[in-house]
């Protein structure tokens, strides 16, 4: 398939989860990849399976919360494959805790790793998107703790809302040239990240039947669920679709 041919990604959180999975889902559509992160490792791991699979990738270290090593990392990436049309802020963190659980260091923490690094890397995506003639930008947020929210998510659903207001500020500032921004909700995704936290748990198999019996399609999200979605948001099939907030939740915010 080629829905993506041409298109070169840059993906943040590149090496593990939904940004794996987007990953290996451009390539498979044809569009070249660069994977961003801090750990080397994994990021190669994917670079190799998407060669392996006949893709074009490219790994380079990144903090997506320090806006130089952000630069760099773009201007890397549009040395190597000669340009870049979309952008997936994939990358982030969770925190458990309400607000009187929540340091003021847990709180930047948070923000900077969920919302600061969306800020920054979409900020110096602008100018090569536009030697690009456009380009797509796509968001990361959470439907159950970005456009609602939970409990013991102060943090969280605060850096993920922002996520939402950045996205709808950036569509409306950039849309004359081109450049699209949207923002992908999902609810729980079967991810590292989700099994780490619930391994912690008393009961982990009971609490994540109470977490699925939550959602109307009675299942957690897939990685792929979500990297379709992007696929289609960096495709021109979306060519007219920007500052849209996409729900991806097995039908929770419906309830």
């Amino acid at each position: 398939m080629t829905r993506l041919a041409g298109k070169i990604a840059f993906i943040t959180g590149g090496g593990t989860g939904i940004g794996r999975a987007c990953a290996i889902a451009f390539a498979q559509e044809g569009a070249g990849v660069a994977l961003a992160g801090r750990r080397i490792e994994p990021l190669e791991s994917v670079a190799r399976e998407v060669r392996a699979a006949g893709g074009r990738a490219h790994v380079t270290a990144c903090d997506v919360t320090a806006s130089a090593q952000v630069e760099a990392a773009l201007a890397s990436t549009e040395k190597h494959f000669g340009r870049l049309t979309t952008i997936v802020n994939n990358a982030g963190a969770l925190l458990v805790a309400n607000a009187e659980g929540t340091s003021e260091e847990d709180w930047e923490r948070i923000i900077d790793a969920n919302l600061k690094s969306a800020f920054l890397v979409s900020r110096a995506a602008l100018p090569v998107l536009r030697r690009a003639g456009g380009g797509s930008i796509i968001n990361m947020s959470s439907s159950s703790s970005g456009i609602v929210s939970m409990k013991q998510r102060v943090a969280y659903s605060s850096s993920k809302a922002g996520v939402i207001g950045l996205t709808h500020a950036m569509a409306m500032d950039h849309a004359e040239e081109g450049i699209r921004v949207n923002v992908i909700c999902p609810a729980m995704v079967e991810t590292e990240m989700v099994r780490d936290i619930y391994a912690s748990h008393p009961n982990p198999e009971a609490a994540l039947r109470a977490r699925r019996a939550t959602i109307p399609m009675g299942r957690f999200g897939r990685v792929e669920d979500v990297a379709y979605l992007a696929v289609y948001l960096a495709a021109d099939e979306s060519s007219w679709m920007t500052g849209v907030v996409l729900p991806l939740d097995g039908g929770l915010t419906a309830t």
